[in-house]
């Protein structure tokens, strides 16, 4: 099962849209960016760190695009994910790479707590985001949803003022939804998640036949 992305520029135009500032009137309340009104090719994406899972000369890389507000990436995370990097990443087949995608601002909010931590931390930070992904998506709006990010970010040794200043951080919102935008655009993205393996683009499916792909691409 995918999560559809039914027009690229409506996915964009609804996290420019939604992703509004938040100025909390409550004691201890974030100030969150302001909306993300640059378009792609303004915006100068060489900053972003491409978070990546094993060797750098394995046979078979694999671009993975999820979105940390999707149901269909949290199960694959949580299952698929963990098979694929034993069987693959830790054996030095395959190197993984992680491209965010944005259908809204609590999964941009999210991956900005992901991203805090840097390359190092990222992946267990994903990994905590994706776990609790029914227990912090559904929190109160916005307040709910910010603290129990932040916590998530705090369990993984965040330091408080760390968090607020990469949650606030609107360059960095603004450079992730540019960086995405080209991307997804790039590799004809329209659902979540979504793989290119050594450059074709692959649907989520059951392991198994997940597995023979890598297979396919590794005896060759």
């Amino acid at each position: 099962m995918t999560r559809k992305l039914a027009l690229l520029g409506a996915a964009i135009l609804a996290v420019a849209v939604g992703y509004v500032a938040w100025t909390g009137n409550t004691p201890g309340s974030t100030a969150l960016v302001a909306p993300a009104n640059a378009q792609a090719t303004d915006v100068d994406t060489s900053s972003i760190v491409e978070m990546s899972l094993g060797k750098e000369d394995a046979p078979v890389t694999i671009v993975e695009y999820a979105s940390f507000t999707c149901p269909h990436c949290a199960a694959f995370h949580q299952d698929n994910f963990k098979r694929l990097k034993a069987d693959f990443i830790d054996t030095g087949k395959v190197r993984l790479v992680y491209h965010d995608v944005y259908f809204d601002k609590y999964g941009l909010w999210a991956s900005l707590i992901a991203r805090c931590g840097g390359p190092e931390k990222f992946f267990g930070i994903a990994d905590m985001i994706y776990k609790t992904q029914s227990t912090w998506a559904r929190a109160e709006e916005p307040n709910g949803i910010v603290e129990e990010l932040k916590k998530i970010g705090r369990l993984a040794g965040l330091e408080n003022e760390q968090i607020d200043a990469c949650i606030k951080d609107q360059t960095k919102a603004e450079t992730l939804v540019a960086w995405f935008q080209k991307n997804a655009a790039a590799d004809q993205i329209n659902a979540t998640p979504s793989f290119v393996i050594n450059g074709k683009l692959v649907k989520n499916m059951p392991y198994d036949e997940f597995k023979a792909v890598i297979d396919a691409e590794l005896a060759k």
